[in-house]
């Protein structure tokens, strides 16, 4: 395929994308009437009408519709490869606005930040840290990193860790007075440190399983707190048990400031996701974070 064809085709799917001549020309950078000669030819090219177009209104005939559902792929599948191929070079400028929880920031992104930048010193990583579920797009970020099951639908999500577990941990100094918890039932007799959401007010109620079915459990205690580093520090203090990945909190079962309870009742929970919009505006300093974080989880 020569250029003039692939520019021909390129044209035919930004007017079935847009459903306008004149959003297509403008993303293309052409006049609509060039878009309209473009098209033209790809038609008397393949002796079909692709495109319906009225004063009114513009769609795609049933031969456009089945073109564009075997176009969309490829050209996809193009543009990630030239965007593989960019994201390895070290020059790449420009900033990287990152939405995340604590939690990422502690576990993924601030053990990694040297290396990257010494990768790519002409990147900028511009993180806000973040517990509540925000709308990236309407904030103005690149990306954000969620656990998986808190992703929204239609984003493209990669894969950045393995699943976690939750630990049910508290200080030695907590338990000199206090029998362990056998079952999560038994926490009612026990100060829990609460997490409270930062996006609708609500308390986190523990997870656990029993026999493969999934229970939630809601506990009571005399400290509610919307950040998980503060949590796990009330913890280390002797103030409550907390309820928290294992990740940030291994550290401390080895040194035996923490002991860990519950063991039996703590699934695996899916682990962290960078999440962006569409592949069409994806950046290039992202686009190197993103292979770049993989890299390292591998």
């Amino acid at each position: 395929m020569d250029g003039r064809h692939f520019a021909e085709l390129t044209a035919f799917m930004a007017i079935h994308e847009t459903r306008s001549f004149r959003d297509a020309a403008a993303r293309l950078g052409v006049t609509a009437s060039a878009l309209s000669r473009t098209l033209r030819r790809l038609e008397d090219r393949l002796g079909l009408r692709l495109i319906n177009r009225t004063t009114r209104s513009v769609s795609s005939t049933e031969a456009g519709l089945l073109l564009y559902a075997k176009l969309a792929p490829a050209v996809s599948s193009v543009e990630a490869a030239v965007e593989d191929a960019i994201a390895l070079r070290t020059d790449l400028m420009g900033t990287v606005k990152l939405n995340l929880p604590r939690l990422a920031a502690e576990l993924i992104m601030m053990p990694r930040l040297s290396k990257f930048r010494a990768l790519y010193p002409g990147v900028r990583i511009d993180m806000v840290i973040d517990d509540a579920l925000t709308d990236i797009v309407a904030k103005g970020f690149d990306a954000g990193i969620r656990i998986g099951e808190r992703l929204a639908q239609d984003m493209i999500a990669v894969r950045l860790t393995k699943p976690y577990r939750i630990a049910v941990v508290g200080s030695p100094a907590y338990f000199l007075d206090r029998p362990r918890p056998e079952t999560p039932y038994d926490l009612t007799a026990h100060d829990c440190i609460n997490y409270r959401w930062s996006t609708n007010g609500q308390i986190y109620r523990w997870p656990f399983t029993d026999s493969d079915s999934a229970l939630e459990v809601d506990v009571d205690g005399s400290l509610v707190l919307n950040d998980t580093g503060f949590i796990r520090e009330a913890a280390l203090a002797g103030l409550g048990l907390a309820c928290l990945p294992e990740a940030i909190v291994e550290a401390h079962f080895e040194n035996g400031e923490l002991v860990r309870v519950l063991d039996d009742w703590c699934a695996p929970f899916p682990g962290f996701y960078l999440y962006h919009p569409s592949r069409h505006q994806t950046p290039a300093g992202l686009k190197a974070l993103i292979s770049f974080l993989q890299t390292e989880e591998r």
